[in-house]
């Protein structure tokens, strides 16, 4: 046989230039990877302490209407106390128990609409806990994705296998749509 019958045009590619071609794409890829991973961390981070806070401030303000309800029954079984001695005593004696149940109504008013207004703000800082829970679910899964890529990458980088940079590319983009996507809903 003729050496042009065996030619191999891979032969004409300096030993290791394909792969150091490669390698140099998988670098940049990876720094870029890293990069974006460390801004998804950290809103995902700073997100995740806005949950937390929220949640917080949900448990403090229901402990403060909690205390209101509880101040609310012990304010109602005075009115109660009262009530009953007013059945018990003779009219000419009434009077200042009357006065007392007044002031317990009045006062279980007030109280009722501070417990409210403590409900209504647990309830508000809940829901808004609730709300950015949704995009740091999204960012957390972003970056697994972006873990994957770059581990994926560095496998690439070892092997020389084209096909895992086609497929740390695939996981690196649906990375970084479900970061955009948790983004977009902050």
């Amino acid at each position: 046989m003729s050496h042009a019958t065996l030619h191999d045009p891979s032969h004409d590619i300096p030993h290791g230039a394909h792969s150091h071609n490669l390698a140099q794409w998988v670098a940049i890829f990876t720094a870029l990877l890293a990069t974006l991973g460390a801004i998804v961390g950290y809103q995902g981070s700073r997100l995740m302490h806005e949950v937390l806070l929220y949640k917080n401030e949900s448990v403090l303000k229901k402990a403060q209407a909690t205390d209101q309800w509880n101040y609310y029954q012990a304010i109602s079984t005075k009115e109660h106390v009262m009530e009953l001695a007013l059945e018990l005593l003779p009219p000419e004696r009434a009077k200042p128990f009357a006065a007392k149940i007044e002031k317990y109504r009045a006062q279980k008013d007030q109280v009722k609409t501070k417990a409210d207004a403590f409900e209504a703000a647990s309830e508000h800082a809940d829901a808004e806990s609730d709300r950015l829970d949704r995009p740091y679910t999204s960012m957390a899964l972003a970056m697994i994705f972006l873990q994957i890529a770059i581990s994926l990458a560095s496998i690439t980088a070892l092997t020389g296998r084209a096909w895992l940079f086609a497929v740390a590319g695939a996981s690196a983009a649906a990375g970084i749509v479900l970061w955009a996507t948790g983004f977009s809903l902050v």
